[in-house]
């Protein structure tokens, strides 16, 4: 091992006991923040590329709607002209045929006018839901890509609260909001034409009422975009409070903290409702705005309408189709408030959501990948160095300064030290849960970075403090370590791990449903059921993350057995609190601050006057 050639720093806070990133947050740290960076341009792309495989359909269902509502606009027309045309020709002449015209127009315009809306409904509404299905899975998959530091930093109730919450705002757009407004849209678009067309004073006062209602709208979207931001943001927070709450329920209860978290919570909840009052107040401005130009255009037209039929430069059924227009054209304004409530909703959490799709992993997939050399001899271990290596997390200052250290083939390692002397760090490098910020973590020669995740996976595996169990059966669990395994090879690693017997006595033996986080068995035998996936899988390093800190007694001789089993020609990282695990290993690594103070044979070591002699020391009279 070579000495450190830069002095090490304090690490205060760096890293807890279960090496967990650092807390420290700078004012510019995006996490302290509901929303994370988006590049400039990001949301547009994303709405395009959710969009772009659909385009055919969008493309059928903006013809539908086109079509629909040109079928909706042709009534007022028929109106007119059954007052100015069908009714004068069956009161002068006695001639039926315009008034019958007129009625089956008017059937035919309301029955086209129903398919086609159902037509569109159908197909915009599987539109919709393959959308967000594919954005759902997007959200899953990329949040599994991401690198731990994003994770021990960015909550998983947020992350909840994007795929959850923040979709529902995007569906409530997509299943309504659209319509409304492309309805909108295509009725000012025709009925504009056809007012212009009816008559040229009537079409331009119509059209300039819309010059305060486009004002009001770009005042709402302004005043209403920062509120929808906030209420997200406020939303989330809910979220996190009550998952972070349910997630450690144990110590709630332990510690008594009910009361405490109800006022937290019911503080976070008065936020969520204040910025939902916001929202609403501005909703009802806008639509008391809108309102009032509305009516005051409508009558104003009307008056002046009146006053020329009267004078005979206007027709009535023309002044008739012009106020049916009118009312189909100003009917929708609430509507229209209603899209930009959604749309406001939706735009800020599309915007958090593309904010969390840009981001990129800081342990990323090499472009082109290497593959690990065969084992020398048959050995199931491997060499691992750390070649002038050193790591600082990007909130705090650096953990381990340079250092370079050799792990020959099939060596058991066992690292030792204070609570932040940076093992569990140590150990995440060679994992590759972060990258060196210098130097590099090579394998048999080969730098992790240059192994995709699936071989490096298949060459390093870690077994944690807790030991992690999905819902599932206890051969499920096991077969984690390797998906192909048969019944047989699953049964054979539980029995090599000496947990075969509490697997039988189970009610359902291996096809016994471990339930949540695997609560219904203990933490030992949870652990047992880990070194059995670990085993299965057969990587050539193994790391244990203090595999034995929260056992019991009977419990740790368990799992050391266990673990004298699995590590068996292994190359093996262990990282201990309860010198007792020591006892396995053929070197110890004593930290303090980041440095390896002592290196050696567990034996020369407490036979010295260092670090690791006071521990054992310590150690050997608490067992007295």
């Amino acid at each position: 091992m070579t000495a450190p050639s830069t002095p090490a720093e304090p690490l205060t806070g760096a890293e807890d006991d279960a090496g967990a990133a650092p807390r420290r947050r700078g004012a510019g740290d995006p996490f302290d923040r509901d929303v994370l960076p988006t590049p400039p341009g990001a949301t547009a792309a994303l709405l395009r590329s959710l969009l772009a495989p659909m385009r055919a359909r969008v493309t059928v269902t903006t013809l539908l709607l086109l079509f629909q509502q040109a079928a909706v606009q042709a009534g007022p027309l028929l109106v007119a002209y059954a007052i100015d045309r069908a009714v004068p020709a069956f009161r002068d002449h006695d001639d039926t045929g315009p008034l019958v015209a007129v009625g089956a127009g008017y059937l035919l315009c309301a029955l086209l006018s129903g398919a086609l809306q159902y037509a569109f409904i159908a197909l915009s509404a599987r539109v919709n839901q393959d959308v967000l299905l594919d954005l759902r899975g997007r959200i899953f998959r990329h949040a599994q890509a991401l690198s731990i530091d994003f994770h021990e930093r960015y909550t998983s109730g947020r992350l909840i609260s994007r795929s959850t919450t923040d979709v529902e705002s995007l569906r409530e757009l997509l299943n309504e909001g659209l319509q409304e407004l492309v309805t909108v849209v295509l009725s000012f678009l025709y009925i504009s034409a056809m007012l212009l067309w009816l008559d040229l004073g009537l079409g331009a006062v119509a059209v300039a009422s819309f010059v305060p209602l486009y004002l009001l709208v770009r005042l709402y979207r302004r005043r209403a975009g920062r509120v929808y931001q906030e209420r997200s943001t406020r939303i989330a927070a809910v979220i996190v409070k009550f998952v972070e709450t349910m997630n450690g329920i144990r110590p709630v209860r332990a510690f008594r903290r009910e009361a405490v978290n109800d006022a937290e919570f019911a503080e976070l909840n008065r936020r969520h409702e204040r910025t939902n009052g916001d929202a609403l107040l501005e909703m009802a401005r806008y639509v008391v705005g809108s309102r009032l130009v509305a009516n005051t255009a409508v009558a104003g037209i009307v008056l002046w309408g009146a006053h020329r039929v009267a004078g005979g430069s206007l027709e009535l059924g023309v002044l008739a189709a012009a106020v049916l227009y009118l009312r189909r054209l100003y009917d929708p304004i609430d509507r229209l408030g209603m899209f930009l409530n959604s749309y406001q909703s939706a735009a800020a959490s599309l915007e958090k959501i593309a904010g969390l799709l840009a981001q990129t992993p800081t342990v990323p997939e090499p472009s082109v990948p290497r593959e690990l050399p065969p084992r020398a001899g048959g050995h199931p271990g491997r060499e691992v160095v750390f070649d002038q290596v050193s790591f600082g997390y990007r909130t705090g200052g650096e953990v381990l300064p340079r250092f370079a250290l050799t792990l020959p083939a099939g060596q058991t390692v066992a690292v030792v030290g204070s609570t932040g002397a940076g093992k569990s760090t140590l150990a995440k490098l060679l994992a590759r849960f972060y990258d060196p910020s210098a130097g590099r973590v090579l394998l048999d020669g080969v730098d992790l970075r240059e192994l995709s995740v699936r071989e490096l996976r298949r060459g390093v595996v870690m077994v944690t403090q807790e030991a992690f169990l999905f819902s599932g059966t206890v051969a499920e669990n096991i077969a984690i370590g390797r998906p192909e395994a048969s019944r047989e090879e699953i049964e054979r690693a539980a029995k090599a791990i000496g947990a075969h017997e509490f697997i039988s006595s189970l009610p359902d033996g291996y096809d016994t449903d471990v339930r949540k986080r695997g609560g219904r068995i203990s933490a030992g035998q949870r652990q047992l059921v880990a070194f059995a996936r670990a085993l299965l899988a057969d990587p050539a390093v193994l790391i244990l993350d203090e595999a034995t800190s929260s056992l019991d007694v009977p419990g740790e001789r368990a799992v050391q057995r266990a673990m004298s089993t699995v590590l068996e020609g292994r190359t093996a990282v262990v990282i201990a609190h309860r010198l007792s695990t020591v006892e396995i290993a053929d070197r110890v690594l004593v930290m303090e601050h980041g440095r390896i103070v002592e290196d050696g044979t567990p034996a020369e070591l407490i036979a010295g006057t260092g670090r690791f002699a006071d521990l054992h020391r310590a150690w050997r009279d608490s067992l007295a």
